[in-house]
Parts: structure tokens; C-alpha cells; sequence
């Protein structure tokens, strides 16, 4: 058995004769906090470049007026700037809001 993964089965390492090991996740408050803002910047950051698309697609159709062109890029502009600090206050850069999938590459 994986031995990284020997925690989820203690009655297998019982059965080997190992005595069940109490598993330890090291949790530091500051990396769940970073990590949950990563997790959160990052789906925001994949639904605003959606709406984005969406947005460009609609003012070069032609179905939006001129005011509600004016709002949608002053809106982007705001999300903009908001993302930018809410990135810096949980110390995350544009790379860190592009996670690596492995085989299907990068999210964005």
C-alpha cells in the first residue's frame, strides 16, 4: 500500500502489524487563509474573464446601448481594482490564479 496513504486504512496496517498511527495535518491558520483566498480569486477571477467574453460579445452584436456599455466598463474597471487588492492583501500574484491542471494544462 501507498505509505503516504496508509492512514485512510488502519485496519490494513493493524492486519501488517504496524500499530495504527494517529495521522497529522499540519494546519497553519496564515496557509488556510492564503489557500481559501487563492481558491476564492480564482473562480471569481475565471467568471469575470467569462462575463468579460460575454460582455465583448454583446457590444460587437450590437444589443447594448451606449449607457449600458459605459456600466459594464466602468463595472470591469471596479473588479478590476478590487482584485488587485483584494490579490495583495492575501500576497497572491496573477500566476498564483492560474493553477497548473496537469494534463489539461493551465486553468486560464
Amino acid at each position: 500500500m501507498n505509505e503516504s496513504l496508509a492512514f485512510l486504512f488502519p485496519a490494513e496496517e493493524e492486519k501488517a502489524g504496524n500499530a495504527p498511527r494517529s495521522p497529522h495535518i499540519a494546519l497553519d491558520p496564515e496557509n488556510v487563509k492564503k489557500g481559501l483566498g487563492q481558491l476564492v480569486l480564482t473562480l471569481v477571477e475565471l467568471i469575470r474573464r467569462l462575463l468579460e467574453k460575454q460582455a465583448l460579445r454583446r457590444i460587437e452584436g450590437g444589443s447594448l446601448t451606449e449607457q449600458e456599455v459605459e456600466r459594464l466598463g466602468l463595472t470591469f474597471l471596479e473588479l478590476h481594482e478590487q482584485m488587485k487588492r483584494l490579490k495583495q492583501e492575501f500576497g497572491l500574484t496573477d500566476e498564483d490564479l492560474n493553477p497548473d491542471l496537469g494534463p489539461l494544462g493551465k486553468l486560464l
